[in-house]
């Protein structure tokens, strides 16, 4: 997206408002349980994890706790917590938060060295191809998803950023390190 057409801070947060993170609410843990379940899978309860990007309502972090998986939390408007980000981590999750960076360069730069060697970034979007008719995408309608990824992005981050593998899951995007 133009950076002209951005959405100021206070407005990107009234979004996330929106959205209703509800820890308690059924359909969002549905939502959320594919990408947490390959965490559980892939990692074991005494990694390390963050939540990047956790929202109003973290519940990755519920979800995981509830399977003796422990993980911190960073999101810029609800997580405010830095130190989280002077730490290395063995996998981090972004649930629905690629699309909204206003600086993905820097973010998977960031990202990459906030992973320890071995480590994984588990990614929930949609990306888009060429079978999507953009016009009609529902994914675009949300004012603030900035940029959208193919799988071509995500091999070009796996190489500009040192990661050795890439998977993809239709939604669920795995970068190891």
């Amino acid at each position: 997206m133009d950076p002209k057409f951005w959405p100021n801070k206070e407005a990107e947060k009234l979004r996330y408002i929106e959205h209703n993170n509800d820890v308690e609410d059924p359909r969002y843990q549905s939502f959320l349980k594919p990408i947490v379940d390959k965490v559980v899978a892939d990692q074991k309860s005494t990694d390390k994890g963050l939540d990047y990007g956790a929202g109003p309502g973290p519940v990755v972090q519920y979800l995981l706790d509830q399977v003796g998986f422990k993980i911190s939390l960073f999101d810029p408007f609800f997580h405010n917590h830095p130190e989280n980000l002077k730490q290395t981590y063995d996998y981090i999750i972004l649930t629905e938060v690629v699309e909204h960076f206003h600086s993905p360069k820097e973010e998977f730069h960031k990202l990459s060295h906030l992973l320890k060697p071995g480590g994984s970034l588990y990614i929930l979007t949609h990306p888009y191809d060429d079978s999507i008719n953009f016009e009609s995408w529902y994914y675009k309608n949300d004012r603030t998803h900035t940029f959208f990824y193919t799988a071509e992005a995500f091999a070009w981050i796996l190489n500009q950023y040192g990661f050795k593998n890439l998977e993809i899951h239709n939604r669920i995007i795995i970068l190891k390190k």
